[in-house]
């Protein structure tokens, strides 16, 4: 179930939300990043499609793919962040209110990524 979620993100991020995601990079990103922000959604996407796929390509690597993809969720969490400071909407996070709950769901991704991937 991870790595299907994981490869649809993915894909999202490189197709129909691609604007969407870009509202979730930070204005610093690209001064640290030699691209802009569609190239950090796109080069995002490609790492979450790459994740999930590792999850089903590589069964006996699923404990470090797990733990490769909670630090990947805890990296991408300063977006996050940054969205709700900046009051940037995205996905229907319009409110300050939904942008700040929005924080409290980024632990539970980090928690699904090591919890299914202890075995």
């Amino acid at each position: 179930m991870l790595a299907g979620a994981m490869v649809f993100a993915g894909v999202s991020h490189l197709f129909w939300a691609r604007s969407e995601f870009q509202n979730q990079v930070p204005d610093w990103t690209t001064e640290i990043v030699p691209i802009d922000k569609d190239g950090v959604v796109v080069a995002s996407g490609v790492v979450e499609v790459m994740l999930g796929a590792a999850l089903v390509a590589l069964p006996k690597e699923r404990r470090r793919v797990g733990a490769i993809l909670a630090g990947f969720f805890v990296a991408v969490f300063p977006g996050n962040v940054d969205q709700w400071l900046q009051h940037r909407d995205g996905f229907r996070l319009d409110t300050d209110a939904k942008r700040l709950g929005r924080l409290f769901f980024q632990p539970l991704l980090v928690a699904w990524a090591l919890w299914s991937t202890r075995r």
